[in-house]
C-alpha cells in the first residue's frame, strides 16, 4: 500500500479518534486546532484535517513522498494518543 494511501487513512482515523474522545470529555491538546475550534468543534477538526491533506497534496506534488512518511509516524503516534486518552476517560457513570 502507498504511503499516501495510508497517510489518508491515518487522518481519517484521527478525525475519528478525535470525535469519539470529544464524545469521552477529553480536550483538544493542540492549540492550533483549539483556537480553530473557536468556530466550533467540528470546524476545527475537519479544518485541520484539509490543511492536513492539503499539505499532504504538496508533498506528493513536489515529489517529496520522504516527508510523508515522517508525518505518517507521527499521525500513528497520534492515533495510539488518542486511544490512550480515550482509554483513561472515566466514561459513563452508573
Amino acid at each position: 500500500m502507498s504511503i499516501t494511501y495510508i497517510f489518508i487513512y491515518l487522518q481519517l482515523l484521527d478525525l475519528l479518534t478525535t470525535f469519539v474522545g470529544f464524545k469521552m470529555g477529553a480536550a483538544e491538546a493542540s492549540p492550533f486546532i483549539r483556537i480553530l475550534m473557536h468556530l466550533g468543534p467540528g470546524f476545527g477538526v475537519a479544518a485541520s484535517k484539509v490543511l492536513a491533506l492539503g499539505l499532504g497534496g504538496l508533498c506528493v506534488y513536489t515529489r517529496k513522498k520522504h516527508i510523508i512518511r515522517w508525518i505518517t509516524y507521527w499521525y500513528a503516534g497520534l492515533i495510539i494518543w488518542n486511544l490512550m486518552v480515550m482509554l483513561a476517560a472515566p466514561g459513563p457513570q452508573l
